[in-house]
């Protein structure tokens, strides 16, 4: 694995408006917005761009950025209304470390953008432009950075000289992707792709390579064989994560490059037939270990699964359900089979639907994992308000209506089909910030694996979570030892509703430790404004129509405002600035068995360091909305034993913090064969030591037993 060393966003979103330049610099790269004209015509295009100068050994990416890395964006800014194209990608480069290919800019590049000019703009007004840029700029180590440019034109008249300006501009116009003058094919081949392109003047010397524009059609980072043939030459690809079907096409740029000049050459073939499935003869012994090992990860999955509903994010919600079944003593078995079934589909579709946005988002170049939807901002408020709503709900506050008895069952203790179907889908979503034992490697073996056996593992890890109430409720004698219904499930209810409120309190601290005091402040007041609503619905149950119509009101402004303040969280959460690792350190004195133990913020280059000099290390990766790794900490890492042997070993202890997105730790996790957190390593003394993974459930006396033995 690769050493990367990600650093802080170098910002430069503070400066006010008149103090941003067209120019701005950081230690590897200084980018310029362009113009390609003097002044600008109402109605009229014109081109900007950004011209990136890299320093010596460093990349910038793609739009796509290969096997890792980040696609370079530009959010547009202007004084009068205008519309921007999407940007205009020059011919790209290949950047090979070790085993990855990336898809890149090294020394410079300029990226074209056409803007039209909206028609608001007067003659003798100033059109202004601003370009929020962010790129990832790498070398063995990956730097995320972002500037703020801009520039001011002239609008002139549109029988006035219309000014044009030389500028790289011209020379990023003319790297462009040219449209292929020859025929090109796709066809399935047993091994993957070839393309077939009649071509017959192409130098025998050229070089050829193809750079497709999505991710995952092929395996980016297996050599392309280029034959030559007196009609013209064939590329053998091999498919990759996301293969072609039959029908669609392989859009892509072929680069041909030779002494005298570098062409790109825009295509896409459509693929014709379909790759031949492998011959059912006898495996091979490597099959044979891989189909066992799919095996494994998918009764691993169910596993974990199962484990799942002991977690405190999800009994919760499966005895909410329990609950329900038994205040209805009066359902059949066959009633009761179906609400079983009902949940089993609310869960196991979802996580599909949660596989399927896993491979989306990878796919378009993100960096994800298990429980990526928490380092959303929006998403934790959002699940901040669904539970303290449903908290409101079983302490009695409001009981929802008949016209929305669908949601309404979805989410307190009430029967029917529809209500168990979202109860099953509500578990799901709370499940996803907890990592069970046995459930972090299926998830890795997964992510790492075609389409059809990602979708198995995740169907096999919601049946292990529906499994128990399906049980009971398809049992009935599993039901015969269910207590009889009675005023003692009225006070379960309602004490139900205290580990609702504690998550969303929860859900509120993550808040905190991804943005500020003031996103917690907006948080608060729309849990306020939630409580107001509910408060208002449940009494006008008694009011008559007239008022009850006032309270409706009332209650639409109240879920409105509070829907506002998500989306300004939203808001916040794209302007404001990651946190630095700085922020995440802590410097504190030697540890005592009294003191929490000191730690560093992990970066790839502070581990590779210690290892070189022969120091033990222990690595925690966690994050703020992961429940297993804040019952580990308390549990375990805080104990005064062990934070003692920390001091008597010589251990140092970093902390890879994944509560924001962060790809340094996501490749650190892949590194391990895992999609999520918690993930505990302890690395030896001695710099050809092995890594010890220790278990995801920690006790004391298991990270003691690691710590004094290896």
């Amino acid at each position: 694995m690769l050493s990367m060393v990600l650093v802080p966003s170098v910002v430069l979103a503070e400066a006010s408006p008149s103090t941003i330049s067209a120019q701005a610099s950081t230690p590897q790269v200084t980018a310029r917005l362009l113009s390609s004209h003097l002044q600008v015509v109402a109605g009229q295009t014109v081109t900007l761009g950004i011209a990136l100068t890299i320093a010596p050994e460093w990349h910038t990416y793609w739009r796509n950025p290969g096997d890792s890395g980040t696609v370079t964006t530009i959010d547009w800014r202007f004084s009068h209304p205008a519309k921007a194209g999407d940007i205009l990608w020059p011919v790209p480069e290949r950047h090979r470390m070790g085993p990855i290919v990336n898809y890149g800019y090294a020394k410079q590049v300029t990226l074209p953008v056409p803007i039209v000019v909206g028609d608001l703009v007067h003659v003798g007004e100033i059109w202004r432009a601003e370009a929020v840029v962010d790129w990832l700029v790498c070398k063995e180590e990956c730097i995320p950075q972002q500037v703020k440019l801009a520039l001011e034109l002239p609008v002139v008249n549109a029988s006035a000289s219309y000014m044009a300006q030389p500028s790289p501009l011209i020379t990023a116009l003319q790297q462009q992707p040219k449209p292929a003058p020859w025929p090109v094919t796709l066809q399935a081949q047993q091994a993957g792709l070839q393309l077939q392109v009649l071509a017959p003047n192409i130098s025998p010397q050229a070089s050829i390579w193809f750079f497709p524009e999505a991710w995952g059609r092929i395996a980016q980072s297996v050599d392309q064989t280029v034959t030559r043939t007196p009609q013209g030459f064939s590329v053998a690809l091999k498919s990759g994560d996301l293969p072609l079907k039959a029908g669609e096409a392989l859009t892509g740029v072929l680069v041909i490059e030779d002494k005298a000049q570098r062409v790109g050459y825009a295509i896409a073939p459509t693929l014709q037939g379909s790759v031949p499935p492998t011959a059912p003869s006898q495996p091979t012994p490597q099959a044979r270990s891989a189909a066992l090992h799919w095996s494994v990860a998918v009764l691993f999955a169910f596993i974990g699964g199962l484990i799942l509903n002991l977690m405190p994010c999800v009994l919760p919600v499966l005895s909410m359900k329990a609950l329900a079944l038994l205040s209805h003593p009066s359902l059949d078995r066959q009633a009761r089979l179906h609400e079983g079934m009902a949940y089993t589909v609310g869960v196991v579709l979802s996580f599909v639907l949660l596989a399927l946005l896993l491979v989306f988002l990878k796919a378009s170049g993100q960096h994800i994992g298990w429980g990526f939807q928490f380092q959303s901002p929006i998403f934790v408020l959002l699940m901040a308000y669904l539970l303290f709503v449903v908290g409101l709900n079983l302490s009695g506050v409001f009981v929802f209506g008949s016209s929305v008895a669908g949601v309404g069952q979805a989410l307190t203790t009430r029967s029917g089909l529809w209500g168990s179907f979202f109860t099953g889908v509500l578990a799901t979503v709370v499940a996803t910030p907890c990592t069970a034992p046995f459930m972090a490697a299926a998830l890795g073996v997964a992510l790492t694996q075609p389409l059809p056996i990602l979708i198995a593992i995740f169907v096999s890890l919601g049946l292990g979570l529906a499994a128990p109430y399906l049980l009971i409720a398809a049992w009935p004698g599993a039901q015969r030892y269910l207590p009889t219904p009675g005023a003692w499930m009225d006070v379960l209810k309602q004490g139900l509703a205290f580990p609702m409120y504690g998550a969303a309190a929860w859900l509120v601290w993550v808040l905190a430790q991804q943005l500020d005091a003031l996103v917690v402040a907006k948080a608060l007041g729309g849990l306020l404004l939630l409580g107001f609503a509910a408060w208002v619905y449940g009494i006008s149950r008694w009011a008559s129509l007239a008022h009850r119509w006032v309270a409706n009101s009332l209650v639409a402004i109240s879920v409105c405002a509070a829907l506002v303040i998500a989306g300004s969280v939203q808001g916040f959460s794209v302007t404001a600035s990651p946190r630095p690792l700085s922020d995440l350190r802590s410097d504190r004195a030697p540890v005592t068995a009294n003191s929490p133990p000191a730690w560093q913020a992990y970066r790839a280059q502070t581990l590779a360091d210690l290892r070189a000099a022969g120091k033990p290390v222990f690595l925690n990766a966690t994050a703020a909305w992961c429940i297993s790794c804040l019952v580990n900490e308390k549990v375990a890492l805080n104990q005064p034993a062990v934070k003692q042997a920390m001091v008597d070993r010589g251990i140092t202890y970093l902390k890879a913090d994944w509560t924001q997105q962060n790809p340094e730790i996501t490749a650190l996790l892949t590194q391990f064969g895992r999609s999520g957190v918690p993930l505990y390593v302890f690395y030896p003394a001695g710099s050809a030591s092995q890594p010890v993974v220790l278990p995801q459930m920690l006790t004391t006396e298991s990270v003691l037993s690691v710590f004094l033995t290896k």
